[in-house]
């Protein structure tokens, strides 16, 4: 009974419900392989004690006969400290909330702890989700489990890091703009931002409103659809979360995809593009044609100005939303001030990092009188173009496929001078945001450095079903989810 933590999470549940190990020996190997990885530093905060407890509880709980009803009954699953978690510090990887112990748990922890599951850990990212690499992070850059000298992604690349090192089988990320599926490229793992609206964003420090969304990071595609519709559904203390019926996901898996129509957007296919990354995703193309699928072109033309929008309008709500940092109330207050403006003034240039600050006076000067027209409206209106152009596309395909990331995971540093750069990271995963649409990744090759790459599947609103139909059709004709990090071992 090695490495029980590598296991995946239907081969956790099966083996627990076989009796083959306890939810102890489970969450003692996850909390084992944590610190046999801590080099990663995919985590900013251990649940160890916690954790244990809640695992013997749930060896008493399955004597009685409950997992039936709690499918997660026993299994060990870690958070982004991004979501709030009941006792246990939330600390967005920010100075300024290095001390926050939220008083409730998030809508998505709760739902996770109702179905039985056992949280090891808060997970290390981008501070305030605000960044491509999990370098801007108050407790230190993550390192990817297939190469430590490059960068998992970000800003969900704690969360994807633990799951691809075989720490946990799954953890939970925010994607704001790529932030689930840009690090599960990079990583060689399942990722998956639900439409918006489809998964509560209750307790989630916001970073965009209009943008942010809740999903998991998993190894395999049939993992991320049962933890999908554990997390979906209607939520009263979030109005914008959507109250339409949410299907069974896995229940889909394994349909023929005979017939499906898959867009090729010509704008994702453009220079600039790594040759390794086009080839590994036309070839995962040819093999969806080859299971019936039928491929059609289609286009996009407003992509090359997807970027531009989302940098107007995800700093201009951040500086809204990030206001309540004050030094007053709660988190990060700085000491010898002499008045309230000193106050706001210091506690601020100290307690947020300079990304997080960058954003901030982006946004503040896009809202600022004499630059709202010219920015943040104009911004809107072109959002709008952006989904009207993926609807139009959706008149004649069925789902979309194309790159996650237009390169597989850079060097740690390679980019941190260049913050342009560092943005163009996520040019193909910014317009489904922008559009509100529901968009995975998955594995789909290796580069010649023997680093992972992604396929990005998109599909039309509230139909997350047809995603996870696609993906695991895909998946389940290829070998690439199965491969392992070298560090793999390791979390032993």
């Amino acid at each position: 009974m090695t490495n029980l933590s590598s296991l995946s999470l239907t081969e956790m549940r099966d083996g627990l419900d076989s009796k083959k190990f306890s939810a102890r020996e489970l969450t003692s190997s996850s909390l084992k392989g944590a610190e046999n990885l801590k080099g990663l530093n995919a985590f900013i905060e251990m649940a160890s004690e916690s954790a244990l407890k809640a695992a013997d509880e749930a060896d008493i709980a399955m004597k009685r006969g409950s997992s039936t009803s709690r499918p997660l009954l026993g299994i060990p699953v870690a958070i982004k400290d991004m979501i709030l978690t009941r006792g246990l510090k939330t600390t967005c990887a920010s100075k300024i909330l290095a001390n926050f112990i939220p008083p409730y748990d998030a809508t998505v922890t709760q739902r996770l702890k109702d179905a039985g599951a056992i949280v090891v850990g808060k997970t290390n990212l981008d501070e305030f989700a605000m960044g491509s690499s999990n370098e801007n992070s108050a407790y230190g850059v993550v390192q990817n489990p297939w190469d430590t000298s490059r960068v998992p992604g970000g800003s969900s690349g704690g969360s994807a890091a633990a799951v691809a090192a075989g720490i946990v089988p799954v953890a939970l990320g925010t994607d704001t703009g790529g932030s689930i599926r840009q690090p599960a490229s990079f990583c060689g793992v399942v990722g998956i931002k639900p439409t918006y609206g489809r998964v509560s964003r209750y307790g989630v420090v916001a970073y965009a409103s209009s943008l942010d969304q809740v999903g998991p990071i998993a190894r395999n595609v049939r993992d991320a659809a049962k933890i999908t519709k554990i997390l979906a559904g209607n939520d009263k203390a979030d109005a914008t979360s959507s109250a339409l019926r949410v299907t069974d996901y896995e229940a889909v898996l394994g349909r023929e995809i005979k017939g499906l129509k898959v867009g090729i957007p010509k704008e994702y296919f453009i220079k600039g593009l790594n040759s390794e990354v086009e080839e590994s995703v036309k070839a995962a193309i040819a093999q969806l044609i080859s299971a019936g699928a039928e491929a059609v072109e289609i286009s996009l033309p407003t992509t090359e100005v997807a970027l531009s929008v989302y940098y107007v309008l995800a700093p201009a709500e951040a500086s809204s939303n990030l206001s309540r940092y004050d030094g007053v109330k709660f988190g990060y207050r700085a000491s010898g001030t002499k008045d309230l403006k000193e106050l706001y003034s210091k506690t601020r240039s100290e307690g947020f990092g300079k990304e997080v600050k960058r954003r901030i006076l982006i946004g503040t000067h896009v809202l600022s009188t004499g630059y709202y027209d010219a920015f943040y409206l104009r911004a809107q209106k072109v959002r709008k173009l952006i989904y009207e152009d993926f609807q139009r596309a959706f008149s004649s395909c069925d789902v979309i496929a194309c790159p996650t990331a237009p390169s597989t995971a850079f060097k740690i540093g390679e980019k941190a001078s260049d913050p342009l750069e560092m943005y163009l990271s996520d040019i193909f995963t910014i317009p489904v945001n922008l559009a509100g649409l529901p968009g995975i990744s998955v594995p789909c090759g290796f580069d010649r450095a023997g680093l992972p790459i992604g396929l990005q599947l998109i599909g039309r609103q509230f139909e997350e079903e047809t995603l996870f139909k696609v993906a695991y059709a895909y998946e389940s004709s290829t070998q690439w989810h199965k491969k392992v990090p070298p560090v793999f071992a390791a979390s032993k």
